[in-house]
């Protein structure tokens, strides 16, 4: 998963639900399930353009709240700190390394 697909899909994790159903059914099946705009279309009974209309409406929607909301940028600065400190040999509760996605500690 390159960098550009994990955003897309963490900016619709961490604020899909300030989309409309629509625009949340469209960006996922654009995003995450790798549907084609003409497969979307298809499958929801509209054009490609108003396929694109609307994801590109979400797309802009999804970015501008992560601008004036910063959680990703600080959810990933976050876990990048615990990520250090878990391989200096530091304790992170488990319920933390949960909720960043670190592995589990290892036990000796």
């Amino acid at each position: 998963m390159d960098d550009e697909t994990l955003y897309m899909t963490m900016l619709l994790d961490f604020y899909g639900d300030l989309l409309t159903d629509k625009q949340k059914e469209y960006y996922d099946l654009y995003h995450n399930e790798d549907l084609s705009l003409a497969e979307i279309a298809e499958k929801v009974g509209i054009t490609r353009q108003g396929v694109y209309d609307i994801i590109a409406r979400a797309e802009k929607s999804l970015t501008d709240i992560e601008e004036k909301t910063g959680l990703i940028k600080r959810w990933s600065e976050t876990r990048e700190m615990l990520h250090k400190a878990a391989e200096k040999g530091e304790s992170v509760p488990e319920c933390v390394r949960g909720y960043f996605q670190l592995k589990p500690e290892q036990h000796k």
